[in-house]
């Protein structure tokens, strides 16, 4: 009896191919260099495992990051001109977040189309938030590379109004998640107002969060308390990206 192939392996250029294609077809973007699309769709492991010099997507996550910050932080700005910069801050970490982004690939169906080593194939790879979370990024990041910033805002701006419909539009407690984030590791942030303007009818608050020292995010708001959330939801913001990156070496 023929053993069973990986699933992190096409069977043939063909059917690889094809996979691409499907996707472009979810994403609404025709690539001119579908190889920017291949790698975007391949986890360190894979790359690993085949040996030196094979890419692999985190150079494109990073670009795909920036991006995806920009296009929202502009979308947010245009859409809601009454927000103060703090819950601009906020909406912002919410729409951005891991639990987010990976909510959108999954509704992509990116799993299906990720190159895994074999050892995060075993581990349910393709479902873990934060390895889907990183592959919409990739996959941002590769259209900015091959269609330019047009194409890649356009589809951006797409996700954020899918996001603003399908995530649950509750005010969220920042602080209180990044006290339990921190909680298991014995860590406690710490909130420092390094400036207070205006008059006080209208004043405006910069914070910064600090942890074991090191400062993790930083806010603005009305109020001391508004400022201070939007810290935490950067702050937040930074503990995703350290868990992932730790992931990803394990």
């Amino acid at each position: 009896m023929p053993r069973s192939r990986p699933r992190d392996v096409p069977a043939s250029l063909e059917e690889r191919l094809a996979q691409l294609d499907a996707l472009q077809q979810a994403l609404g973007v025709r690539f001119r260099d579908r190889g920017v699309l291949e790698v975007a769709l391949r986890h360190d492991s894979f790359a690993h495992e085949r040996g030196a010099g094979t890419e692999h997507y985190e150079r494109l996550e990073f670009l795909g990051d920036a991006v995806l910050n920009l296009v929202v932080s502009d979308y947010l700005f245009r859409q809601y001109p009454e927000r103060s910069e703090g819950e601009l801050a906020k909406e912002r970490a919410r729409l951005v977040s891991e639990a987010a982004l990976a909510h959108l690939g999954r509704r992509l169906r990116l799993g299906s189309y990720l190159l895994l080593g074999r050892g995060e194939e075993k581990g349910g790879g393709r479902e873990r938030p934060g390895l889907l979370a990183d592959a919409v990024e990739a996959v941002l990041g590769a259209v900015y590379v091959d269609a330019g910033y047009g194409v890649a805002h356009a589809l951006a701006t797409r996700w954020v109004g899918e996001l603003l419909q399908s995530l649950p539009a509750r005010a969220e407690d920042f602080k209180s998640h990044l006290q339990e984030r921190l909680q298991g590791t014995g860590r406690q942030p710490r909130y420092r107002i390094v400036e207070a303007v205006g008059p006080d009818h209208a004043r405006s608050f910069r914070v910064r969060v600090e942890v074991d020292g090191d400062v993790v995010g930083e806010g603005r708001g009305r109020s001391k308390k508004e400022a201070e959330q939007a810290a935490a939801a950067e702050a937040l913001r930074w503990l995703d990206a350290v868990e992932r990156r730790r992931a990803r070496r394990s």
